[in-house]
């Protein structure tokens, strides 16, 4: 037990570093926007970006990661990365800011829940489920290459989705979004879907029963909570675009963003198991009962091949669908 003096040093030392890193935050964010300043005088026609923009782009996600190493959701590569991530998209618009963080906090959650059960299943198990730069990056490396080009295009800020006045901008908006919810379906469907289905999974390619933690088996639980997943992280969109964009009622209605993440989020947990089926190696090893992802003298092949591995599989599931579900959208989209 620690003496009381040993208390108040470590409180006071707490307060001391708080207060540092709030200056360091500051001073960072006022560069930025004097840099800014100096930029949109030369050129003309770039418009600043306000200090407290730039201060809540950076404070926010710094503090967002610091907590998420403590609780040790993420290793230090992983959080340098999220700090990258969580910088780009709060800078190009609030709304991507909501969307990334109702997903890592939703996975975040999943990822520590069932731990007894996970580990008796999963191979591959991490103790609060660290998330290292790869990981982060595969699942948060379209949405800020989007998040940059929607920069370019119309510049820092929030907009309404709205085709008939800024299609390329809500385009990249809505692919953002289904990036994020796709990512958001598949960690619900494989969070959830093992603790709660009642049901041995399916493989989608051929529909029979396979062991649970097999890649491209599915259940309705599953399914299910994919859906719910991509219509959390649309809610979080849907509330801030209610918060932050004035003009809302000059645009498209804006409520049809959380049916969109919820079909997203389904259809990338859906994308995801049949990349997994195919281009993934999944045998089940005799010797310590589990499904795994590698070859050897113990192991019976189940399905798939060793082409892809998990993360490499997320990355092309969130970019299929950036790619392709907007269109989709553009044509059905209410006006």
């Amino acid at each position: 037990m620690l003496s009381e003096s040993e208390l108040l040093i470590k409180e006071y030392t707490k307060m001391v570093t708080d207060m540092l890193l709030l200056c360091a935050t500051l001073a960072i964010s006022l560069s930025f926007w004097v840099l800014s300043l100096i930029i949109s005088t030369y050129y003309g026609t770039l418009q600043p970006v306000s200090p407290w923009r730039w201060l809540f782009s950076i404070l926010v996600p710094l503090l967002v990661t610091i907590r998420a190493v403590k609780r040790r959701s993420l290793d230090r590569t992983g959080a340098l990365s999220a700090l990258l991530v969580g910088f780009v998209l709060t800078m190009a618009n609030y709304s991507f800011f909501s969307c990334l963080l109702a997903f890592f906090i939703t996975s975040s959650k999943l990822t520590h829940w069932g731990k007894a059960t996970k580990k008796k299943i999963d191979a591959d198990y991490k103790e609060g489920g660290q998330r290292n730069w790869v990981q982060v990056f595969c699942n948060g490396g379209v949405p800020t290459e989007l998040a940059l080009l929607y920069m370019i295009e119309v510049g820092p800020g929030e907009i309404p989705v709205d085709f008939s006045k800024q299609y390329s901008a809500s385009w990249m908006c809505l692919a953002l979004l289904g990036a994020l919810a796709c990512s958001a379906g598949d960690t619900w469907a494989s969070e959830i879907g093992p603790i709660l289905s009642q049901s041995k999974p399916r493989l989608i390619t051929t529909w029979e029963e396979v062991p649970t933690g097999t890649n491209g088996g599915v259940t309705p639980v599953g399914l299910v909570a994919s859906f719910l997943g991509g219509l959390t992280v649309g809610l979080a969109y849907f509330l801030a675009q209610l918060l932050w964009v004035s003009d809302l009622d000059l645009a498209d209605p804006q409520w049809p963003v959380m049916v969109y993440g919820g079909v997203a989020g389904f259809m990338g947990s859906l994308l995801d198991s049949f990349l997994g089926a195919n281009m993934q190696y999944s045998g089940f090893d005799t010797s310590i009962g589990k499904v795994v992802s590698y070859e050897s003298a113990t192991t019976k092949q189940i399905c798939g091949k060793p082409i892809l591995d998990n993360n490499a599989v997320n990355l092309f599931s969130s970019l299929l669908i950036a790619l392709i579900l907007p269109g989709l959208a553009w044509g059905i989209w209410p006006r």
